[in-house]
This record gives C-alpha cells, sequence and structure tokens, in this order.
C-alpha cells in the first residue's frame, strides 16, 4: 500500500508475456499522470515505436484505475484500457472503459495498473491474489465465450474474483472486439490486442484497502453534498414524466422512475412509484431506463432491477429476464444485463424496429450473443452500415453468390431474433466461420480499411484477399431519398451517407453526442480523439432536463454568453462555445484518470430547486484532496487534466507522423454539412453543420487549446506550460513540432 499518499495503491505491474517475466513498478512516476487514462498514455509516449499495428507483438495494452477507485467515492470504479486500436486507420492510439467492480479489486490487490506486453507463446491467463502474480495456462478457456470464462476462472479462484477477459472474438483477432468483464460491462477496440497476446482473462483478488486521508466524518460530509445534487444517469436532474413534487420534467431526462414503472420481474415485483429527489432510499431507483430501451409495456414485463459499478448508487444498467430467451431461443440463461450499446446495436441491426415483443426479443437475444461472443461495434459503426446495406440492398453485390443465398435474410426482414445468433457469429469467428463469410470479415474490420480518400468502397473481397491493387466495389447512391441530396446514381461513399453516421472523416468513426446535441461544440469533441469521443461532459447538462433557459443561464456563468443554442437552433461560432468545448473535453479526460464516471459527472446543475437548481463543479477536488490528502483546487486538478489531454494530442501527431492534425485528422464527413437540403446552418430545425462556421470554431477552439492555428499541434509553449517539455523536444526532433 502506498503509505505517502492516499489513493493509489503505490505499483504498476508490467507483464512481459514473450519472457514470462512479472515485475512490481512504483507508480510515483506517474502521480502527475494522476492515473488511468494517464498512465496509458504515458507509458505508450515511452514506448513508442515508429509504425507497429495492435495487434503487434511490440504493441503495450495498459489497464489502470485512478487514485479514487476502491476509495468508495461515488461512482469511481471505472476501468480504462489504453492501447493501439486495430478499428480506427493507422491503429493510432485510443482508450476504452468500462464499469463493474474490477478496479477497485486491482488497487486492493495493490496495483494501479497492468501493463501488457509481448506476445505468451501459447495461450495464458493472469492470476492476481495479492502479491502472488502468475501466468496460468489457458487451454481450458481458450475458445470459451465470456460468459463460460467468468466462471471458470471465478471457480478456479473463487467466486469474489473480478474477471475481465475477451471472448472468440479477441481470440480471432476481429478488430470489432471487447475486453469485458462481469455483468455486462465491456470496453471496446482492444479484445483483439489482448488476443494477438494469447492472453485469455485476468483475474484478481484483493484482501487489501485504498488508503483514504479524510477521516469518516469528512467523506461522510462530502457524500452528503454529492446525494444532494447528483440526479439519475446523465445527471438528468428533473423526471422524465411529472411527478407531484417536480417543478419540471422532460421527456430527454434519464430519470425514468416513477409513476407507472415496475419492476415486473423482480422476485417480488416492485412498483417504483414517485421518486422525489430528496428520497435518497430512492437514488438507486430514479434511472430505472429499461423503459427507454424496450418501452414501458414490454419493460414492465422484463425488467427484474436496476444494477451498476461498485460505489454508485445510480445504477445504470438492467437487468431484465425474458424467459424467451431459454424456450425459444435455445439460449442456457433468459437473464442478461447490459445498458446502452448492448440493446441498442442488435436493434439498429434489425432495421430500427418500434417498441413490441419482438422488439424486446432482438435487443436480449442479441446483447446475450454480442457480450458472450465478445462483439464490440464502433458506437454503432458496425451496425449502421449493416442495416444502411441491407436498405441500399448492397449485399448482393458485395457479397459471394454462395454466401449471400446462405444468410437468412428473410429472418431479419421478419424481425425474427433467430438472426442474431448467426450474424454475431459471422463477426466473431471472422475466417474460423464455415464458407467464405465475406460479410463476417469485413464487418469485423474497421471500415477504414476498404474505403479510399472519398470514402468509396474497395470492392471488399479483394481487400480481404490481400489483393495489393483492389478493384472498386462500383456501389451508387440508389434510393429515391437520395434524389434530394443530388446523390442519385452517383459512386456510393460512407462520407456522403448520413445513414452510416461516420462523423469524423480522418479516423472513420461512430458519431457520438456530437452536433445533433450541442452543435459546434459536439462537433468539436468528435474532431479531437482517435475514436468516438466517449465525452458525456456535455451531456450532462444538455440533457439534463431544465428548461433551455435554465442551462444557458449555468453555461454563460460558465463559459461566456452565448455558450449553448436550443438544440436544432444553432447559431455562429463564438469564443464561448469554445471554451465550453475545452472544458467538456478537459472533465473527460479527467474522469478517465480519476477513475470517475463520465457517465454522471461533472455535477453541474443539481434537482435542487432552492439552490436554483444549482450543482458544482469542483467535486471532483473536493474528492481527490479528501482521498489522496494532497490538497487541489478545481483549477490545479483540471490543468493536471489538460497536460494529458496535450499528452494524447502530442501522441496522435508522433503516431501519425503527422503535424497538420487540422486537416488530415480534424475533418468532419460532408454529410455533416449536406444534412437538411432545404435548410441552410443556422436554419431552426435543422442540425446541420456550416463549413466556414466550423473552420472558425477550430480556430478558436486551438486558441483555446494553444494548438497552433494552421496545424492543430500543440506549440512549445503549451507543452512546456504543463510540464511536457521532453514532448516538445521529441517532436521538434522529428520536424512534428510548430515553428
Amino acid at each position: 500500500m502506498n503509505t505517502e499518499f492516499g489513493g493509489w495503491a503505490g505499483y504498476v505491474l508490467r507483464v512481459d508475456l514473450t519472457n514470462n517475466i512479472i515485475k512490481k513498478e512504483s507508480t510515483n512516476k506517474y502521480h502527475n499522470y494522476i492515473g488511468g487514462m494517464g498512465i496509458g498514455y504515458k507509458v505508450l509516449w515511452d514506448n513508442h515505436k515508429d509504425g507497429i499495428k495492435a495487434t503487434d507483438e511490440g504493441n503495450r495494452l495498459i489497464i489502470s484505475a485512478g487514485p479514487l477507485s476502491g476509495s468508495g467515492a461515488i461512482c469511481s470504479a471505472r476501468t480504462t484500457i489504453t492501447s493501439r486500436s486495430p478499428v480506427i486507420r493507422q491503429h493510432l492510439i485510443t482508450d476504452g472503459h468500462f464499469g463493474g467492480h474490477f478496479s477497485p479489486e486491482l488497487k486492493y490487490a495493490g496495483y494501479d495498473a497492468i501493463i501488457i506486453e509481448g506476445k505468451s507463446p501459447t495461450p495464458v491467463w493472469l492470476k492476481i491474489i495479492d502479491d502472488e502474480v502468475t501466468l496460468e495456462p489457458a487451454d481450458t478457456i481458450w475458445g470459451k465465450g465470456m460468459f463460460d470464462t467468468f466462471a471458470a476462472v471465478a471457480k478456479m479462484m473463487g467466486q469474489q474474483a473480478q474477471v475481465a477477459a475477451i471472448g472468440p472474438a479477441g481470440e480471432n483477432l476481429v478488430s470489432q472486439s471487447t475486453i469485458q468483464t462481469q455483468g455486462g460491462h465491456s470496453a471496446g477496440g482492444h479484445g483483439a490486442v489482448l488476443g494477438s497476446k494469447q492472453l485469455k482473462a485476468i483475474g484478481v483478488i484483493g484482501s487489501g484497502v485504498v488508503n483514504v486521508v479524510a477521516n469518516n466524518e469528512q467523506l461522510r460530509k462530502l457524500d452528503d453534498h454529492i446525494l444532494g445534487i447528483i440526479g439519475a444517469n446523465n445527471q438528468g436532474v428533473v423526471p422524465h414524466q411529472p411527478q407531484t413534487w417536480a417543478e419540471y420534467s422532460s421527456s430527454i431526462s434519464r430519470w425514468r422512475g416513477g409513476p407507472g414503472v415496475k419492476w415486473g420481474a423482480a422476485d417480488n415485483p416492485v412498483d417504483v412509484g414517485e421518486t422525489p429527489w430528496n428520497d435518497r432510499q430512492k437514488v438507486g431507483m430514479r434511472t430505472s431506463m429499461a423503459e427507454m430501451y424496450f418501452g414501458r409495456e414490454e419493460a414492465n414485463k422484463i425488467f427484474k432491477r436496476p444494477s451498476g459499478c461498485h460505489s454508485c448508487p445510480i445504477r445504470c444498467f438492467c437487468e431484465v429476464k425474458n424467459p424467451k430467451m431459454k424456450t425459444e431461443y435455445k439460449l442456457p440463461t433468459d437473464n442478461i444485463s447490459n445498458t446502452c450499446m448492448g440493446f441498442l446495436d442488435p436493434w439498429y441491426v434489425m432495421g430500427l424496429p418500434g417498441n413490441s415483443e419482438k422488439r424486446t426479443d432482438i435487443q436480449t437475444v442479441g446483447a446475450y450473443h454480442m457480450d458472450n461472443y465478445g462483439v464490440w461495434s464502433a458506437y454503432g459503426q458496425l451496425s449502421h452500415i449493416m442495416r444502411e446495406f441491407i436498405t441500399r440492398d448492397f449485399w448482393k453485390e458485395l457479397l459471394p453468390a454462395q454466401e449471400f443465398a446462405a444468410i437468412n435474410w428473410q429472418q431479419q426482414k421478419d424481425l425474427d431474433a433467430h438472426f442474431m445468433e448467426d450474424f454475431y457469429t459471422r463477426l466473431a469467428f471472422g475466417l474460423q466461420y464455415n464458407g467464405s463469410n465475406i460479410l463476417g470479415r469485413f464487418l469485423g474490420k474497421g471500415v477504414h480499411e476498404f474505403i479510399n480518400e472519398e470514402g468509396e468502397l474497395y470492392n471488399i473481397q479483394d481487400v480481404l484477399n490481400g489483393v495489393e491493387t483492389p478493384r472498386m466495389a462500383k456501389l451508387s447512391f440508389n434510393l429515391e431519398s437520395d434524389a434530394a441530396y443530388g446523390l442519385l446514381g452517383k459512386t456510393y461513399s460512407v462520407f456522403l451517407d448520413k445513414g452510416v453516421k461516420v462523423f469524423n472523416r480522418s479516423m472513420v468513426g461512430g458519431t457520438h453526442h456530437a452536433s445533433e446535441t450541442a452543435g459546434q461544440v459536439g462537433a468539436l469533441l468528435n474532431t479531437v480523439f482517435n475514436r468516438d469521443p466517449q465525452c458525456h461532459s456535455h451531456i450532462n447538462l444538455v440533457n439534463c432536463g431544465l428548461p433551455y433557459g435554465k442551462i444557458s443561464e449555468v453555461a454563460d456563468k460558465m463559459w461566456g454568453a452565448g455558450a449553448f443554442d436550443p438544440v436544432k437552433h444553432y447559431k455562429p461560432m463564438n469564443i464561448a462555445k469554445a471554451k465550453f468545448a475545452k472544458w467538456c473535453l478537459v472533465k473527460n479526460v479527467l474522469h478517465d484518470s480519476l477513475t470517475l464516471c463520465n457517465w454522471m459527472f461533472p455535477l453541474i446543475v443539481s434537482p435542487d430547486a432552492k439552490k436554483d437548481y444549482q450543482g458544482d463543479s469542483s467535486i471532483e477536488s473536493q474528492m481527490f484532496s479528501l482521498v489522496t490528502g494532497i490538497q487541489t483546487s478545481e483549477q490545479e486538478l483540471d490543468d493536471k487534466a489538460e497536460g494529458i489531454l496535450q499528452l494524447h494530442r502530442a501522441l496522435s501527431v508522433l503516431q501519425m507522423q503527422e503535424m497538420d492534425q487540422r486537416n488530415q485528422h480534424d475533418v468532419l464527413t460532408e454529410w455533416v454539412y449536406d444534412l437538411d437540403p432545404d435548410k441552410v446552418f443556422g436554419d431552426e430545425g435543422t442540425i446541420k453543420m456550416g463549413r466556414e462556421d466550423m473552420q472558425l470554431g477550430l480556430d478558436l477552439f486551438y486558441a483555446e487549446m494553444g494548438w497552433d492555428r494552421e496545424t492543430g499541434t500543440p506549440t512549445r509553449a503549451t507543452l512546456e506550460k504543463f510540464k511536457l517539455g521532453y514532448v516538445a523536444d521529441k517532436l521538434e526532433s522529428l520536424g512534428l513540432l510548430p515553428a
């Protein structure tokens, strides 16, 4: 245990799979990088190698926790996974995250992070019981699905073991694969990295504690403060439907628990009833999100209870029981726990059907197969393409005739959830699936491997067969709706098709809370990271449910007048929006480093009318100070997080060997600007962006970040401000630092 400060466990495990060497290193040298994401980025910067792929032996993967995890601080059980990602063009660095109980257990075992390097000659799993750390043969679990792997490792170690694992998708080096832990918590994009290293799972049991410097009275006082301003998932602070105690309600709020909501599949069914903001016994009932995914009628039948992570009162996961999973779909269980994309991706694949028993079957059966195989979707990239190519009848053109005939398309058309098993099996097994499996092999890779600079599709069979100069797929826009955009008959491009939702042209990533949420702010957030930004800092304000006027007051106070426009009625870019975007990213990085839930924090609004719905943006620094004993202001902690964000940007420049981030990285796809052809940017009712306005947005955002206006790369002055002079020296030596 770290005895100098609270929070940090004190050690990092370095696991060399090639040589079967396991070492302990002090965490102290990473304190300036906080933890979590900060440790991951620092390790990858220090060990950078030019031009390697994510699945090369030389790539490293870091699983890390922050100083808050395991301390009992509210919502602090996130785990960050950092590595190069095969889903991203040039296999650039990304970080994924899962919740659950893994990172607290890792801390109790005495470790802040695990650095995985090299490649084992045979499949292994990593066993951690406090100081006893060994690599164990994985021949009995290699090939098993995720659920059986969790059970097998827990049986070998004991039921208290927390397990992170890959499924068959990761083993088969499918790019769209996850690392997952019990309860449906998954991190996307790095399953194949562990698969390439032949590391099937990590089991951990810790018997220690996380040292907290503050006393119980101080911690209880802060907990009381947080419980007085925390809302429901995504910091919804007003109920979804009117309740007698509430001044406001909003259909956008995830405060779903209320009259008429039932946990109908619980052993003793619960009628949730009203959920007053000041009734702390009902904090865990507020979110009750099943009806958001299944509709109230279906949710009231299948919802058992909400679940979630260690030290989190919000419970955003849905444990559901659908008896048909066993009786009709012959699965070994009729229970599934998940949230968000686990339920949504199968729904996307099947064409977004309305609430019904068929939709329930699709989402529960699909979630089971997706999780059991460890399949990821790059925030819907995979499933949007599947659906849109069905709509456009492209698969008949892209697949060999024999393979096309073997796929039961009628099941998809009939909304028959039996389609899910074959679909996700094709994805997870790639070349191991019987037959050509062009569909599964194509969707299982990153789209970037199949398109030219204009987003036009190559012949996917040529690409998969390694043809050096692949032919083009010769697909054309062919829907009547394409005519309104002047696209009918033109060469098909994923950059022009709003249905596949590729937002960042350079990274070919899926859109995630972008221009549909806060106009230029959301759009800017989707330019910076190398995958979808996973940033909810703005969502936790914009979707809180308060009236626009209230939200605007908070935004104006935080970042200046005009920071937040009404959704679908955007005004031109301004400095306040640039400050808002920077703040979102800094807080996002802070949370992924602490490791605190960015799906709840920051809490800058509250459900307390007596406080005029004001929250507190400084809670993170209060937590950090109490846990570590290092008195740190909000600004001081934000500065540390901004340093990590600067390091991320510099690492992207280094990995790309490209200083011109503005034109080679921060570029949006065409549909973002061409949406709604009967409207122009700024009209009410559209989320389309303006090309010139977005360039102004980059100018202002770069200025806030201290990045060179022409290239979007951090200047030496900026890097040195955040004690990253060694980064500036490296970039300058390679001609990658702005003059």
